[in-house]
């Protein structure tokens, strides 16, 4: 491990970042760049928590950037005990032109690469993500057919509809992967099995549906999209990367597949409840466009947690 990270660190040139990029930031300081662009309403906590950031460290890099009218920095409207960060306009094209050098310089990496190579480095680079994520795409589509973007050969996640014993899945590892993680009780098992039997029960196939994930041929998440009341109102449930699936981008297609639907069958609005222990989700709503509209207290599950509402319009 060691050898192969000194190799492809002089590889990239990562440890002169500036330099490689023709950059004055950082390689942290492109980092918060990168998370507050793809996260456009975000509060510092969530930065440190997002890059495992010293708390002092991340305060002062605010600071340079607010000098530089890169940042504004202001109390968030939810709680005025966290600093919510916003890119200005100069942030977002400086966070713009980053990105732009960054694709150049893999691209420029990878020239000398063999077609049938590359398809190889991309499998192996996903095998070694997947063994190495210790916390990847928590809870938090496209059809049954469809391969991921790296082409037919690399297609090894993919969604689709429910089939016999998918239903019952859901509320199994649901019920398991929170409990091993988080500690929670039965009732938790016991609300996912009432939401699964609701649906499986009575549901529009025109306005709700549920995907399940399979990677390389297994299960390994699901999602759900069903009405909320409002008729111009759906809601997101059920969120789950298995957690020998994670760091796969399965989490980001099944958010992005469930947006797609709701924007299809005519929705004004996707609306979420989840929880602020599970960080890995929020950074997929988030990067989807989903903003925070509130937070409460509540003992659910046997636990005191904090409860988050957040919305997305479509």
């Amino acid at each position: 491990m060691r050898e192969f990270n000194r190799f492809y660190t002089n590889l990239i040139g990562a440890l002169d970042y500036s330099r490689h990029l023709h950059t004055p930031y950082t390689l942290t300081e492109a980092r918060v760049l990168y998370e507050l662009v793809h996260a456009p309403r975000t509060d510092a906590a969530d930065l440190r928590a997002a890059l495992s950031v010293d708390a002092g460290q991340l305060s002062r890099m605010l600071a340079r950037f607010e000098e530089r009218g890169l940042v504004r920095r202001r109390p968030s409207e939810l709680d005025a005990r966290r600093v919510r960060v916003e890119l200005t306009d100069e942030g977002r094209e400086a966070a713009r032109l980053l990105e732009e050098r960054s694709q150049s310089a893999v691209g420029s990496l990878l020239d000398g690469v063999a077609a049938n190579d590359r398809e190889r480095l991309a499998r192996s680079l996903r095998t070694a993500r997947g063994i190495l994520a210790g916390d990847g795409d928590r809870a938090d589509g496209k059809t049954e057919t469809d391969d991921t973007a790296e082409g037919a050969g690399a297609g090894r996640v993919r969604l689709r509809g429910p089939r016999p014993g998918d239903l019952g899945w859901i509320v199994e590892r649901n019920a398991s992967v929170y409990a091993e993680e988080f500690g929670w009780d039965a009732t938790y098992e016991a609300l996912v099995a009432r939401i699964v039997a609701e649906f499986a029960a009575e549901h529009d196939p025109a306005r709700e549906a549920v995907w399940i994930a399979e990677l390389d041929g297994r299960r390994a998440g699901c999602v759900m999209c069903v009405a909320d009341g409002a008729p111009e109102t759906a809601r997101l449930r059920l969120l789950l990367v298995d957690p020998a699936a994670r760091g796969h981008g399965v989490g980001e297609r099944l958010v992005d597949e469930c947006v797609g639907f709701a924007r299809k069958a005519g929705y004004r609005w996707l609306v979420l409840w989840t929880n602020d222990v599970l960080a890995a989700a929020r950074r997929l709503y988030q990067r989807a466009g989903f903003e925070l509209e509130g937070e409460q207290r509540h003992r659910s599950f046997g636990h005191e947690l904090t409860g988050q509402d957040w919305r997305l319009r479509l």
